[in-house]
């Protein structure tokens, strides 16, 4: 009956997703339904992960990252965890053939958070961002061309984009709690408590350049998965926008959200544009 128990972890990882982003939810959603548990459960093992280094203050989060990272290498070499969410996560990676080093840099970049609170160089905010997102688009890839090598290597780079891109927007988004509460600052040379339109202008010019260059490689992605990332894609490419047009002392003193009704709309548009076949 270990079927049984695999569907509940897939459960869960599908709970996780829809009680931390329903932004994402409503983009995984889009996804033919032989791919969704496998992205929940990508979603979920990065999820927890990111919540015990930001969120579980006056627990002890080096022993708890350690311990998750030692319990998945368990899951993975036995094939079963009761923790649902590594549970599901290994069998994902298995079937996916996820590579270890797209893990390890993934965990490399959650543990810096816990030491790290400024990036000055260009080449220690790459690596970051690499860890913290770019993988994470290689892990979803992965699933997306199904063990198309020639695939996965020709949309590598595109993927890598959307990731970095959709990291910078919550960046920009987080401003406030990541200067204000958790004390850290990713932008190098941007002061936070200083942060002018220069800056933003900046930050946002590049975040651009990220979304134009995925987006050519969304519109290779295979059927199974073209809608889904596309939808995911046109909100944060509004969210963007509505940090363009926010004045930069307010997104350094507020969270910038996208409204349910503005959400349901962009869905629209983006099933349109599907529908239309213009992606």
């Amino acid at each position: 009956m270990k079927q049984l128990f695999d569907d509940v972890s897939f459960k869960c990882s599908q709970l996780v997703t829809k009680s931390y982003s329903t932004s994402f939810s409503t983009a995984v959603y889009m996804l033919s339904p032989s791919i969704r548990d496998a992205i929940y459960s990508v979603y979920g093992f990065v999820r927890f992960a990111d919540e015990i280094v930001d969120s579980f203050h006056g627990f002890e989060k080096e022993i708890l990252i350690n311990d998750f990272e030692t319990e998945y290498y368990k899951a993975f070499h036995t094939g079963i965890s009761l923790n649902p969410i590594l549970n599901a996560f290994q069998i994902t990676v298995k079937k996916y053939n996820i590579s270890d080093d797209l893990i390890q840099a993934f965990l490399k970049s959650m543990k810096l958070d816990l030491i790290k609170s400024d990036y000055h160089s260009i080449e220690e905010y790459k690596e970051y961002i690499y860890g913290s997102a770019d993988v994470v688009g290689l892990m979803c890839l992965k699933v997306f061309v199904n063990g198309n090598n020639q695939k996965y290597n020709q949309l590598k780079d595109e993927a890598m984009r959307l990731g970095s891109a959709f990291q910078k927007v919550n960046f920009l988004r987080d401003l406030k709690d990541d200067n204000l509460v958790l004390n850290r600052s990713y932008f190098p040379g941007v002061d936070l408590n200083s942060f002018d339109e220069k800056a933003k202008k900046m930050i946002i010019n590049e975040i651009e350049e990220d979304f134009s260059i995925a987006y050519q490689g969304i519109i290779q992605l295979p059927i199974e998965a073209k809608f889904g990332v596309y939808t995911a894609f046109i909100y944060y490419k509004k969210l963007l926008k509505k940090l363009k047009n926010t004045p930069c002392h307010e997104i350094g003193s507020t969270r910038i959200r996208v409204s349910n009704y503005t959400k349901a709309g962009l869905l629209a548009q983006s099933f349109v544009t599907y529908k239309l076949k213009m992606v």
